[in-house]
């Protein structure tokens, strides 16, 4: 099960630079919101899956 850990830390990560790149671009809150909330998620279920399996 440690391929789908890294997939959603990758996820995560993949978002976390979304979120940079629309607050740079200047962005409406709420996306970058969405976007953030959706980073921290992936990256937590991830990190807690990875920490849980192994």
């Amino acid at each position: 099960m440690n391929g789908l850990s890294t997939i959603l830390i990758v996820v995560g990560l993949f978002l976390l630079g979304g979120v940079y790149s629309f607050v740079k671009q200047k962005q409406s809150k709420s996306v970058i919101g969405v976007l953030a909330f959706g980073a921290v998620m992936s990256l937590a279920a991830g990190l807690l899956r990875l920490d849980l399996w192994s």
